[in-house]
């Protein structure tokens, strides 16, 4: 059995407490899931982090979660980041396509270095109900990522109110199409794109870094189709992965939710209460489209996340393999939060981007 490094981190000292509202989002499995691979590649974690201790795969089952109230709060609803970017965008509203105001993003470029700048993609969270690409939790990381030399995109799409899947996919890829296409414009480095997301933006990164050249997810029609939508590094924080098996993981514990029901954000986001369309989720969990191609994922989740069981992303780094993916455990912290948020995590994530980008 895979050894995982269960990475005991402390709240930093916040300036502006901030709770954005927002829907948390999992994935499915009607589609038989990629093997596990024997092992998950780990990493300790920096020298100025808390301790970090050998756990077995089991410690990140939901039957391990602390009792008490659900430090994630009640089902689909995400504490906000309390990081906030200090750093006004360089360009905004660029428009990636031109079927939905919602297909706009953000653009920060480094004011140091002579570039061209490898890029990360921001996918801020929400349930695919909710979020924005100026909001807090979409944008944590981005001084320290232009001071490290990254330009950054913080990209919105079609939220489920709007469309339905696989509509949210469609405009991840459009937008990474996009920014390859205008590159030589804005000083980027084309062949260096990462992908960072948190809670349903995890899922949509997860997804950009197992369909590469997958065309049914393509969504070409929205432009841009002569370039690619493969990303070569992938951050997914507390993302769900597989929507039919949220319920069952979280069942017996002071987690317990109901995304099966008609209105979770789950079954919106596919159009039906998703246990009755195992085909339509089968095509949101990044699992199913695991294979030797894949960008290396560094995942994070919160051992307290009652949001979203960790087992998910324990799960996906199995599927993915020693090779691909690196997978921490945050004792303590729940979906989302100032746990993921010290510098000493936030140079952890630089430092998976550095060696995959640069």
């Amino acid at each position: 059995m895979f050894q995982t490094k269960v990475r005991f981190a402390f709240p930093a000292p916040v300036l502006l407490l901030a709770f954005v509202v927002m829907f948390a989002l999992a994935g499915c499995s009607a589609v038989t899931p990629a093997a596990p691979a024997e092992a998950t590649q780990t990493e300790a974690a920096p020298a100025e982090a808390a301790a970090v201790a050998e756990a077995s795969a089991t410690d990140a089952a939901p039957a391990a979660l602390p009792p008490g109230p659900p430090p994630g709060g009640q089902m689909g609803v995400m504490p906000g980041s309390t990081t906030f970017s200090s750093v006004a965008p360089t360009y905004t509203e660029l428009a990636y396509a031109d079927q939905s105001d919602a297909q706009k993003l953000d653009l920060y470029i480094p004011t140091s270095g002579e570039g061209p700048f490898p890029v990360v993609i921001m996918v801020h969270g929400g349930g695919f109900m909710f979020g924005d690409k100026a909001d807090g939790a979409g944008l944590t990381g981005v001084d320290q990522l232009l001071e490290a030399g990254y330009a950054v995109a913080s990209i919105n799409y079609r939220l489920s109110g709007e469309a339905q899947w696989p509509a949210q996919i469609y405009d991840s890829k459009a937008a990474v199409r996009y920014l390859r296409a205008v590159a030589g414009e804005y000083n980027l480095d084309p062949e260096k794109f990462g992908a960072w997301g948190a809670s349903a933006g995890g899922n949509l990164v997860a997804m950009l870094g197992t369909t590469c050249g997958v065309a049914e997810l393509e969504g070409a029609e929205l432009g841009n189709a002569d370039q690619s939508s493969c990303v070569q590094a992938v951050v997914d924080w507390f993302g769900p992965i597989d929507f039919l098996q949220l319920d069952a993981q979280f069942a017996g514990t002071e987690c317990a939710q109901n995304h099966d029901a008609a209105d979770s954000p789950e079954s919106k986001l596919v159009g039906a209460p998703i246990q009755s369309v195992p085909e339509i989720v089968a095509t949101t969990n990044a699992m199913n489209y695991v294979d030797a191609d894949d960008a290396p994922f560094l995942i994070q989740h919160g051992s307290a996340d009652c949001n979203i069981p960790p087992v998910q992303g324990q799960n996906l780094a199995d599927a993915l393999g020693a090779d691909k993916a690196t997978y921490y455990l945050i004792e303590g912290a729940g979906h989302g939060g100032s746990q993921f948020e010290t510098p000493e995590n936030l140079q952890l994530v630089i430092e998976f981007l550095d060696r995959n980008l640069k």
